[in-house]
């Protein structure tokens, strides 16, 4: 879609897209969404192993369902700093059938989202059900714009396992947001009609980064572009509850910076957050009015 009009999200029109169903219906983005994580992985940072069983993760994923979560975001290969790549054929056999079966039992409930580098995950998972491709790699628009789906763009340097060694910026919110701006003016012409932008919190960026990026939000939001937030559980929101950027609290003690994170995020005009803690964070958001 086109960038939509106005200062805040609060205020712009419905996004229309396909939901689960394959029918076209209206995603307010008057009200923020919230995108509950589902990692189907081994060694994911926080919840790697939990729900790598194709059962608990179907179970899991209509937990979230039914928690509030507006998206269930499928991710087959952890992108955690220093994450090694996992084979396309792995990678399938992980994500496809949990897509697949969660879009049979969430039909018109929450819509499903695949977070793939792929391009062959990115299509067979869009074929089995997912209507929303998550794209890390920022260069799978084609795919969307191919099966008629969402596309979150999310801004990285380098690659899971190197990306640390590109956190060097001279201006981080100007150089990701023209990043992010370019690749959606690029699949928007391509014909991908729903577009968010990501500005990678985590991703190729310091501590440091992560935050002038969050406390200068409102200028990805004056894009016109939905923005997409996700910094549940990272690394900084440790590093800032414990004080120390070298020692940061353990990924089990990072729920209230994840939630003070969303929610001022949210507050700030973000229309959708990446949430582990799915019911938690609905909560938050729903007191301070913004779900």
């Amino acid at each position: 879609m086109a960038p939509l009009e106005g200062p805040g999200l609060r205020e712009k029109s419905t996004v229309q897209t396909l939901a689960a169903t394959g029918r076209p219906i209206s995603w307010r983005t008057a009200m923020a969404l919230v995108m509950g994580v589902l990692n189907v992985t081994p060694d994911s940072f926080y919840d790697g192993g939990l729900w790598a069983d194709e059962q608990a993760a179907v179970e899991r994923g209509c937990a979230m369902a039914e928690e509030g979560a507006d998206v269930i975001d499928v991710g087959g290969e952890s992108t955690r700093p220093g994450a090694s790549e996992v084979g396309e054929r792995e990678e399938l056999r992980r994500v496809v059938p949990v897509v697949r079966e969660l879009g049979r039992r969430l039909r018109g409930r929450a819509r499903i989202s695949v977070d793939t580098r792929k391009r062959v995950v990115a299509e067979a998972a869009l074929d089995a059900g997912a209507t929303i491709l998550n794209d890390v790699s920022a260069s799978l628009w084609g795919v969307a714009a191919e099966a008629g789906a969402g596309w979150v763009v999310m801004h990285m340097r380098g690659e899971p396992s190197n990306m640390g060694s590109f956190a060097s910026y001279g201006d981080v919110v100007e150089e990701v947001k023209s990043f992010l701006v370019e690749r959606a003016e690029a699949a928007s012409e391509d014909g991908v009609a729903e577009i968010w932008l990501d500005p990678g919190i985590g991703f190729a960026k310091t501590t440091a980064h992560n935050l002038e990026l969050l406390a200068h939000l409102d200028e990805f939001v004056a894009t016109g572009w939905p923005v997409a937030v996700g910094l549940s559980r990272k690394r900084f929101t440790g590093a800032i509850a414990s004080g120390d950027d070298a020692q940061p609290a353990p990924v089990g003690d990072r729920l209230e910076g994840s939630l003070t994170g969303a929610i001022w995020a949210l507050v700030n005009g973000a229309a959708l957050v990446r949430a582990h803690d799915v019911k938690a964070t609905v909560d938050a958001a729903r007191l301070v009015g913004v779900k």
